[in-house]
């Protein structure tokens, strides 16, 4: 039998190449915003859920985890385009069901494009595909509960099940998803922030004591200096463009570093203020620093090496010696690493001439509140724990952070990714939260570390795993080294996803699969007790809650933690947790997440306060929670790429049509380019070495520990781009990725800085 699809099909579907935009958002913005409405939203179910979306109170915004102003917010509507295209993925008008599977077959799907499986609709009812079924059919909820429960319990140990997470579950179903997993006696609870921001997370632990980052939402007003690394807010966070335009009104000055200029960062036109719109909008960087992918240590490097050069001519007027002395440990070490390296190799390494450094190190010598905003472009790389820790060594340096407008500001993606971390979804939970669940619940958690998603994938591979059990997302897409993960799950007993609409995972899959449909934050909670709310965490630490306004596509969803309860009640018969209580009323839940998580005292009465409330966070009160209870100066390697000729360094990328896997359309309006995604972004004078011209079609091929990966069919597209690097979309270039090049430490798939060659077909 034909085995189907893993990766979109290798067709292309009319490119058209424009001139990349020199500005954000504006009236485009607001006319795709009513677009995507009226294609895929009843207009009614539109007009309630945008007066609600990120407001106090409303549903928050399934898309990104940018925060929402403390104080007041735009009437006009607290969102921005792509929040629309995300709430328009949820509150769709089509839907399918029993009658769509009987007339599509897991083949048939498997070779439309991901666009256009994604756009299909709403799943309305569980489906099963028996073992070597071409066709999925219904099943009741029941009898799919107790499939999954009596697959569970043969296994030969709890081990061989993993149990992965998407960052939009809620803090309330991903507390019972991680208790359920850990009665059952496993910690495989891989999750996206293993592809995403763990190395932020492992830098930011081993340096400040917290892996999460230090600021506010008002610090970002109030910096002087705010610099945004390997980021493009434009298209996956818009709404933070109106804080660094706040930050620029109030004085502020803004460094962009990145391998491509993004028009989000050159110019932003706020369309919530008209003359804004009229007056062509806030021009944002004040300095661009076009940066080789994964030149970032040796950029950082260079600029803290121009400040000590001038802090020792006139001693405490550029480093902070009283923060210094009172707060870190390992200057020394820092400074005598630092003068090891020669200006002009820190400049020939990270891609910058010296005379844009001079001016970034001169904006940067005498200011203190500074805040660095960073995203994957610093993550995916397999230095990216040392990417992040250098960060923090030039904060520290200047005292940046434990104090108002300055301080470290990962930027986080899906909308509860950070929730779901400090709710217990971690394969390497600490001891304090077995103990507590332990104290709070009657059984002892395992104690053994599980697996993050690149050792869960491998596990798959081997045998190791058996059952795959997926609480949102769309796991083949998302994760790197495609055909390899799709051999993966194809070696399992039992695929499951719970998901609000079908994606390609749900069509590369184990023996036996089941599609779960569970309700979307849009939609109105009934359970027992009454209407129901969640809560989230944005990437700011602020816990609030989000509820929806609209009626259910189908009466045969269920909320998610109502399946982790029914999973658990047909998985574990002398369960020591009362499942029914916990999902009757979600504040039961609550109630148990504030005995056993830190922070979250009077949880149900301060979350139900206008906003949320704020989770405690050493870093910003500059109180450090390390062994040493000092914030950590970090020596770190400065990376050598050494790319041979023909070798170029490939950064996968998103779309402005897209967010994470999820594709809303086939433009990148933003970079020009139109109806297509199999593309290859290339510098002029890369193509002109290459023998390549503009629409060429090429084959790029990977090669990684003697293993060779090619993904075919994809058109060359002039663009600014670093020389000697290339950027892609993903998923169509994950099969480049190798599984096992991955950031130390934190185990990210190296996304960023995959070298490859390309050859014209």
């Amino acid at each position: 039998m034909k085995k189907p699809h893993a990766q979109p099909p290798e067709t292309h579907t009319g490119i058209k190449i424009g001139k990349p935009a020199t500005k954000a958002v504006g009236a485009k913005g607001v006319t795709e915003s009513l677009r995507q409405m009226n294609k895929y939203m009843n207009k009614v179910d539109a007009l309630r859920i945008t007066s609600k979306l990120n407001q106090k109170g409303g549903i928050d915004c399934p898309g990104c985890a940018w925060p929402d102003p403390d104080d007041e917010r735009s009437k006009l509507g607290e969102y921005c385009e792509n929040g629309i295209k995300a709430i328009a993925e949820e509150a769709t008008k089509k839907s399918i069901g029993e009658k769509f599977f009987r007339r599509n077959s897991v083949q048939e799907m498997s070779e439309w494009s991901d666009f256009k499986i994604g756009k299909q609709g709403r799943l309305t009812e569980p489906m099963f595909l028996r073992e070597g079924a071409q066709y999925y059919e219904a099943i009741s909820w029941n009898d799919a509960f107790q499939l999954i429960g009596n697959e569970l319990n043969k296994l030969n140990s709890p081990d061989e099940a993993i149990f992965y997470t998407s960052g939009r579950t809620s803090n309330e179903a991903a507390f019972l998803y991680q208790l359920f997993v850990r009665e059952y006696g496993t910690n495989n609870l891989p999750d996206c922030s293993n592809m995403c921001h763990e190395s932020s997370g492992k830098g930011l632990s081993q340096t400040v004591g917290i892996g999460k980052g230090s600021v506010t939402l008002t610090d970002l007003y109030e910096a002087e200096i705010i610099i945004v690394m390997g980021q493009n807010p434009g298209t996956n966070h818009p709404r933070m463009l109106s804080a660094l335009e706040r930050c620029k009104e109030n004085g502020g000055k803004i460094i962009s570093i990145n391998p491509i200029p993004e028009a989000g960062l050159i110019n932003f036109v706020n369309p919530q203020r008209p003359l804004k719109m009229l007056g062509g909008g806030t021009a944002l960087t004040d300095l661009f620093l076009q940066v080789r992918a994964n030149g970032d240590v040796a950029l950082l490097k260079a600029i803290m090496l121009l400040l000590f050069i001038t802090e020792e001519t006139n001693p405490g007027t550029v480093f902070d010696e009283k923060f210094i002395q009172e707060k870190t440990i390992g200057y020394g070490e820092l400074i005598e690493d630092l003068q090891k390296y020669s200006l002009d190799e820190l400049a020939e390494e990270s891609g910058v001439s010296l005379k844009k450094i001079y001016e970034a190190a001169a904006m940067i010598q005498h200011k203190s509140k500074i805040i660095i905003c960073w995203a994957m472009g610093i993550t995916q790389h397999e230095n990216g724990v040392d990417n992040v820790r250098e960060i923090v060594n030039l904060l520290l340096l200047k005292g940046s952070i434990g104090k108002r407008g300055a301080g470290t500001c990962p930027v986080r993606g899906h909308s509860n990714v950070q929730g779901d971390r400090t709710m217990g979804i971690w394969e390497a939970p600490p001891q304090r939260l077995l103990d507590s669940i332990e104290k709070t619940f009657g059984f002892k958690p395992p104690q053994a570390h599980g697996y993050a998603v690149v050792d869960a994938i491998k596990a798959m591979h081997e045998g190791k795993g058996k059952v795959f059990f997926a609480m949102g997302g769309n796991f083949l897409s998302a994760t790197p080294d495609t055909e390899l993960t799709a051999e993966a799950l194809r070696r399992c007993d039992l695929t499951v996803h719970v998901s609000t609409k079908l994606n390609r995972s749900h069509l590369v899959h184990g023996k036996q699969a089941l599609i779960l449909p569970c309700l979307a934050r849009t939609d109105i909670d009934e359970q027992a007790e009454g209407e129901q709310f969640v809560s989230v965490e944005n990437s700011m630490g602020v816990v609030h809650s989000s509820k929806g306004v609209l009626t259910p596509i189908s009466d045969k969803l269920l909320s998610e933690p109502a399946i982790v309860a029914r999973l658990a009640k047909a998985t574990l018969p002398d369960s020591k947790v009362d499942w029914e209580k916990m999902t009757a009323n979600y504040d039961h839940i609550r109630d148990a997440i504030e005995q056993v998580i830190p922070g979250f005292d009077n949880y149900n009465e301060r979350v139900r306060e206008p906003g949320g409330f704020y989770l405690p966070n050493g870093a910003r009160k500059g109180t450090f929670k390390t062994k040493s209870g000092k914030a950590h100066f970090t020596i770190n390697k400065m990376t050598q790429h050494n790319l041979q000729q023909g070798e170029y360094l490939m950064i996968t990328n998103r779309s402005h049509d897209q967010y994470n896997t999820t594709i809303y359309g086939l433009d990148d309006r933003y970079r020009g380019i139109y109806n297509e995604r199999r593309v290859v972004m290339m510098h002029p004078d890369d193509m002109k070495t290459e023998g390549l011209k503009a629409k060429d079609i090429v084959d790029l091929t990977s090669h990684f520990n003697g293993k060779m990966r090619t993904a075919k069919q994809f058109i060359v597209v002039p663009y600014d781009v670093a020389q000697g690097c290339v950027v892609t979309y993903f998923p169509e270039a994950n099969v480049l990725v190798p599984l096992e090049q991955q950031a130390h430490t934190s185990k990210t798939p190296a996304s960023k800085s995959v070298k490859i060659r390309i050859a014209k077909c």
